[in-house]
């Protein structure tokens, strides 16, 4: 992108930096925080010259945004910006108004409508569709399909007896090119082609007996009927990247969705290949079986299922003799047994029970020759479809369901011969949150294991291990968990497949895997700075390939100060170097598709998290192209500090420190401690301006608090104390400074830090209020209790997991006993708030009950506020108001000495809302 390219993004002025002096600008309230606009979803165009997002208020309508050829284009209610491949449209979606939603009941919410709004870039026109359910540009950006929501009329048209998604929709489809639109009744299904301006579409309109298979050229809307039936639904379509192959499934419509097996056909463009696949004698096709071509057109993945059940009826009482008829009475029965050696519990099954029935697994069709292997069955039910023609990752949790319980979640990875289906294990036992990968090539697969990174040559099966020799940790420095410890993963691949990037917790190493040579491409460890490549395209998460080692964008993240920086290859240092400048964390960084172009964000706690944009080789030119960080300057705002300290046990800890808005040295002022595990990576974060369960850090310095991010380092065994040694000896640390007054230290945690909260408070006097959300009270009990969200047992988190006792209940009670808050609740001298969901998914809520019922029976001072119909983290916005302005109450009158409302001092009496 050249200069004036840059430059026509450019929208207001730069980045305004706070200082403590500013003694005109005004107090940020809570009504202040619900307005304040966020950047959300954005996303930038393939050439670098378009930039789409969403400015949102907490509360209230966002606003779409279009910024071009330096104007700007703003969309009501805009949000999830999709921007088409030519960087010529931009499409949001457009939901009701907040106002209109509230307004509603629960019933008329359902009806509102989601619409879209279409943005020209060039003219900055608007084109608003109405009831769309789904949208999606083709590739080449030449049509827009629009899948519109089904009339209600049209609906009741049809036959009653149909399952609601055997119904079709109209689909709406637009050449962008000269306007033209044809809109298609009944459709149930579609997919547009990648490369060629075609779309395959199903069309069941059962009250007519006509179902159709379609492929429509998107330049004319002229139609092929590839298939045409009178009482068979179609199911999934699809069509291949250049539509040079269509295939298809279709079932009997007059047997029950979930019943009904279908039939595959697979047709080439020229009608030489047409091919019905009613597959092997023990898999069938269904209603969920998936299609997707290869992008080489050589292949269809297909997924297949062997069991075809429908949920049982419950029987009904129709006659005097059903009253005493054993069979229809145990027809009518409510039982779910629970055995030993069942492979899940029964909650975690139940969750599952939905994706089990619609579960289907892969099989590939080679198609010329036409030849389907089988992929996946029960006993291998994951594989990773991608294009490569010879090996496929795959995974099984089969044999561990039961050992999940207690030891969280592992899998056998496996290589699937495309063209043969043959199975070869290369890594068991594994966690999933450390899958192998595949080179690109496929040659090679890289996998970690206990402490060291393994290759696999997948031409002659030789293993070799990469890291063992090296003078290096590449397992996590800082695993303080009660399991192995994870590695830090992989980088992107060279191209060719030969060479692959692998982190430690500093550095970049390149490894040859042919050449088994290792570089160590940075050299972070000494200034304690942790390198990672930038992502090289949008959405990913980390680069895939690359082709020179010296063209790689690097980020890298200093210990010492909590900054970011970017880093380039520089041939006179012969090592990367810092290419910017500035204390500020570099954040959510996207690259443009077609271009060396970057866009990012740039934050401290003092300045908002705009946007920049910059080529790669000029990142230090960088141009900002948004302007949402006006909105601090009429605000008074705090200044971070960072405050480093020695523990009790020799370890050195670092706090992220924020100090109310004029803040003179000497100054002795009421702390807010709030915490979970590592939070002083967050002196170079702006707060987070939401309301919810967690305290606003801008919010309480407004009104005179510090808060405190301390860090936790926890030691296995003794997760409860190795707690308070952190919190206590980082509260002496800021105390010492003459920061904090020693009578004013409030703590606040949630979950896991509710948790620590709920403990400290029996270990230590010093807080002299705490407020602890979602708390585990007595881990004897919560041991073998339920995470309702997944219906898994919790014991898996305390023996290998964040509880880190590590060994089982049965074992070692006296451990989950002594770290147990409620073991020690006569200690207790800080008044306490507990806050809990009735519906909490995680923690079962009964904890807070035996937490407060101990408290009360000894006479220590608590409140328990019980949300109802709540998870984990509050979701109702007007229950998140409640908890923060009660919240603050708490500390208001315990740390500043304000008055006690009404619900401190005498209460809340039980009330229901009147039902209208």
């Amino acid at each position: 992108m050249n200069p004036k390219q840059k430059a026509r993004l450019v929208f207001g002025a730069a980045a305004l930096l706070f200082t403590s002096t500013a003694a005109a600008q005004a107090k940020l309230t809570l009504e202040d925080v619900m307005v304040f606009e966020t950047i959300q979803n954005m996303q930038v165009s393939a050439n670098g010259e378009v930039i789409a997002y969403t400015a949102q208020p907490d509360r209230g309508d966002g606003r779409g945004i279009v910024a071009a050829n330096g104007a700007q284009v703003s969309v009501k209610r805009g949000t999830k910006a999709v921007i088409s491949d030519n960087s010529q449209f931009v499409l949001f979606e457009q939901g009701p108004s907040l106002l209109d939603y509230e307004k509603a009941s629960p019933k008329e919410r359902k009806s509102l409508d989601s619409n879209r709004v279409l943005v020209n870039v060039a003219s900055g026109k608007q084109t608003a569709f109405n009831k769309v359910e789904k949208a999606q540009f083709n590739r080449s950006s030449s049509a827009l399909a629009l899948h519109l929501k089904a009339d209600k009329k049209d609906e009741k048209a049809q036959q009653s007896e149909l399952d609601k998604a055997d119904l079709g929709q109209p689909l709406q489809l637009l050449n962008l090119s000269n306007n033209a639109q044809q809109t298609y009744a009944n459709v149930t299904s579609f997919q547009l082609a990648e490369k060629a301006n075609f779309a395959i579409v199903a069309m069941n309109d059962a009250a007519a007996k006509k179902h159709q298979v379609v492929v429509i050229n998107l330049d004319n809307f002229s139609q092929q009927v590839l298939a045409s039936f009178s009482d068979q639904q179609i199911g999934q379509v699809a069509i291949s990247d250049n539509a040079l192959w269509t295939a298809f499934t279709y079932g009997e419509l007059s047997q029950p969705r979930a019943l009904r097996q279908h039939q595959l056909e697979v047709r080439k463009s020229d009608g030489s290949q047409d091919k019905k696949f009613e597959g092997l004698t023990q898999w069938k096709y269904s209603v969920n079986s998936q299609l997707q071509f290869s992008s080489d057109e050589q292949r269809l993945f297909v997924g297949r299922s062997k069991v075809f059940s429908e949920a049982p009826v419950r029987a009904k009482i129709d006659k005097a003799d059903d009253l005493t008829d054993t069979d229809v009475l145990l027809k009518q029965r409510d039982l779910i047994v629970w055995h030993g050696d069942d492979p899940r519990i029964k909650p975690n099954e139940a969750k599952q029970y939905s994706k089990k029935q619609a579960k289907t697994y892969w099989a590939v069709l080679h198609l010329e020759p036409m030849k389907i292997v089988q992929l996946a069955d029960e006993s291998l039910p994951e594989v990773e479809v991608t294009d490569n023609a010879q090996w496929l990752l795959a995974s099984s949790n089969v044999p561990y369901l039961k050992m999940m319980t207690w030891a969280g979640a592992y899998q056998d990875f496996y290589l699937v011969n495309v063209q043969t289906g043959e199975r070869t294990l290369i890594v068991p036992q594994q966690s999933v949150y450390q899958p192998p990968k595949l080179s690109p090539n496929a040659n090679f697969a890289v996998y970690y294991v206990q402490g060291d990174w393994f290759a696999l040559d997948l031409n002659n099966g030789r293993k070799r291990n990469l890291t063992t020799d090296l003078n290096s940790v590449f397992a996590n420095e800082d695993h303080d968990y009660p399991s192995s410890a994870p590695g830090y993963g992989l980088g992107p691949w060279l191209e060719d497949g030969s060479k692959v990037l692998i982190y430690d917790k500093y550095d970049v190493w390149q490894f040859d895997l042919i050449n088994a040579q290792a570089t160590k491409l940075t050299d972070g460890r000494d200034a304690k700075i942790s390198y990672r490549v930038v992502a090289a395209k949008e959405d990913d998460f980390e680069q895939s390939v690359y082709q020179d080692p010296q063209q790689l964008l690097l980020k890298g993240f200093n210990y010492d100060d909590k900054t970011d920086s970017f880093y380039q290859f520089s041939e006179q240092a012969n090592s990367f170097a810092k290419v910017d400048t500035g204390a500020y964390k570099i954040d959510k960084v996207i690259r443009a598709k077609d271009v060396d172009t970057v866009l990012f964000t740039k934050e401290n706690y003092q300045t908002f998290p705009d946007y920049f944009l910059a080529s790669k080789g000029n990142i230090a030119q960088a141009t900002k192209v948004t302007d949402l960080g006006k909105q601090t300057a009429k605000f008074a705002w705090g200044s971070p500090q960072l405050v480093r300290w020695m523990n009790g046990d020799g370890r050195e800890l670092d706090g992220a420190l924020f100090l109310p808005p004029g803040y003179k040295k000497g100054d002795k002022v009421p702390v807010m401690v709030y915490y979970y595990r590592f939070m002083s990576q967050r002196l170079t974060e702006f707060p987070k301006m939401f309301v919810n369960h967690r305290p606003n850090f801008a919010w309480y310095n407004a009104n005179g608090y510090a808060v405190f991010l301390p860090d936790i380092r926890f030691e296995v065994g003794y997760p409860g104390q190795s707690a308070v040694d952190s919190l206590v000896s980082g509260v002496q640390k800021i105390i010492e400074m003459g920061i904090a007054d020693p009578d004013k230290i409030g703590v606040h945690g949630h979950s896991w830090s509710g948790y620590q909260t709920a403990f400290a408070v029996t270990q230590t006097h010093i807080f002299k209020a705490a407020v602890s959300g979602a708390p585990v009270s007595n881990m004897t009990s919560a041991y073998s209790g339920i995470r309702h969200g997944t219906g898994l047992a919790r014991q898996f988190q305390y023996e290998a997991g964040q509880s880190r006792i590590g060994p089982t209940l049965y074992k070692q009670p006296f451990k989950y006993w002594e770290n147990s808050p409620i073991a020690h609740v006569e200690r207790i001298k800080t008044p306490m708030l507990i806050m809990f969901g009735d519906v909490d998914d995680a923690v079962p809520w009964e904890q807070g009950i035996e937490l407060y019922m101990a408290m009360r029976r000894t006479g220590k001072d608590v409140i328990m506020l019980q949300y109802q119909d709540e998870p984990h983290h509050l979701k109702k916005y007007p229950n998140k108001v409640d908890y923060s302005i009660r919240m603050k109450q708490y500390f208001d009158h315990y740390l500043l000495g304000k008055p006690a409302p009404e619900w401190m001092t005498n209460g809340e009496a039980f009330y229901q809302y009147r039902k209208d």
